[in-house]
């Protein structure tokens, strides 16, 4: 059966690579009897992939049971996967088989899997790793041939470095591991969902169709969602329900799309994170906004000079002109010449393009640093004021306390 046969078979919407591989892994492994973790994000679709596992195994006339882990109480979680005895507890009125039991020779699915109670963890390894069990009151060792399909939406290492999950058992589930994308990953797929899902409601509900316009369209394929494929059909269906118009328009859109802090802009990571949590986009994000910092501090420290010093500073306009066109130069921006021009109130920065020739009195290039730039601020604006601290940090924008550091630092006479 072919990758596209699977996605027919089974309703998967999609053609992205990283869908694809999943979906090949799971027919790869279907014929085997290992054990197989999927992990993704809520939403993704975890639940299908146990499904092709077992229509394509051996075991496909067998049971297959699906477990929610987390939705089973702590206390009666060993009954339901090993059964019990009668009067082992309370309640316990007969003797009850467990899931593992009546799955034998089928394939039994555990999801949320990392939401298992520890003790419980220990009981799920012994049938791992032998195939025996023992019911809750009862003495006697059972066996089974119950294949195990694990699945969650937790970080397990971090569970696991939590104490909250086995590591023996996860090396143990992790035999095989299928990775299942988050819809933002798969944008071109996202477009294909909307429709298919668009066309399902209107049957459903006997109304026309709903379209998106080109904006509406872009607007969808780069939103986040947070919640994956559950979320975009929840979408469509609230649009396709409420509203009258059927063309809608980004407008519209905007209104049944969350406002989320999850979002394409760069990431603010606390001082608690690990190393391993950063990735290099978001190390990228934060040198460029603290090189911007850098730029429009300097910007005002050069802007406050012209404006308090309209005679005296004639000659250092020139240099200035160079030094900014450097900083430009080494960001990477387009190049471009500085003239330093006066409006009617104050003299302000202005960037002309390089067609523009502006006359720019020749000085000889240096290769000039941020520090370089604020030390020969400081050095001027104290030479202004005859080393008068206090006028000096005035005129810089900064604290007396801070410039005292600063003549420090670069060792001002």
């Amino acid at each position: 059966m072919t990758i596209q046969e699977i996605k027919n078979r089974f309703g998967i919407i999609g053609s992205s690579p990283s869908l694809d591989r999943a979906i090949d892994i799971a027919k790869q492994v279907a014929p085997t009897d290992l054990t197989v973790l999927i992990t993704g994000e809520s939403g993704t679709g975890k639940e299908v992939f146990p499904q092709i596992i077992h229509a394509l195994s051996a075991r496909k006339h067998g049971q297959y049971i699906a477990v929610n882990c987390g939705a089973i109480p702590e206390g009666t979680i060993d009954s339901e996967l090993f059964g019990h005895e009668k009067g082992s507890f309370t309640s316990a009125h007969e003797a009850r088989k467990g899931y593992f039991e009546v799955a034998n020779g089928g394939t039994i699915f555990l999801d949320e899997v990392a939401e298992m109670p520890l003790a419980t963890q220990a009981r799920l390894l012994r049938v791992l790793e032998t195939g025996e069990f023992i019911k809750v009151g009862s003495s006697k060792v059972l066996k089974t041939d119950a294949r195990v399909v694990a699945a969650t939406n937790v970080n397990i290492q971090q569970a696991i470095e939590k104490g909250k999950f086995r590591e023996d058992l996860y090396y143990r589930l992790n035999t095989v591991p299928i990775n299942v994308p988050p819809l933002r990953e798969r944008k071109q797929d996202i477009f294909l969902m909307f429709r298919k899902f668009a066309s399902d409601f209107s049957s459903k509900y006997r109304m026309p169709t709903i379209k998106l316009d080109a904006e509406a369209e872009q607007l969808l394929t780069n939103y986040y969602f947070q919640g994956n494929v559950r979320q975009l059909k929840n979408i469509t269906e609230q649009i396709s329900v409420i509203e009258k118009q059927r063309d809608i328009t980004a407008d519209i859109m905007l209104g049944y799309l969350p406002q989320q802090k999850n979002s394409q802009l760069p990431m603010i990571v606390s001082n608690t994170s690990q190393v391993g949590d950063f990735n290099e986009r978001d190390l990228l994000y934060k040198v460029l906004f603290d090189m911007k910092k850098d730029l429009t501090d300097l910007k005002k420290i050069v802007i406050d000079l012209i404006e308090n010093d309209n005679q005296s500073n004639q000659d250092f306009l020139p240099e200035n002109a160079q030094i900014i066109k450097k900083l430009y130069q080494e960001i990477g921006t387009p190049e471009t010449q500085i003239q330093l021009g006066y409006n009617d109130n104050a003299p302000t920065p202005v960037i002309k393009k390089e067609t523009e020739k502006i006359p720019v009195e020749d000085a000889e290039e240096e290769q000039l640093s941020l520090h370089g730039v604020e030390e020969e601020m400081i050095r001027k604006a104290l030479k202004k004021y005859k080393n008068k601290r206090k006028k000096a940090a005035a005129e810089l924008g900064i604290s007396e306390r801070t410039l005292y550091r600063k003549i420090t630092e670069y060792n001002i006479k």
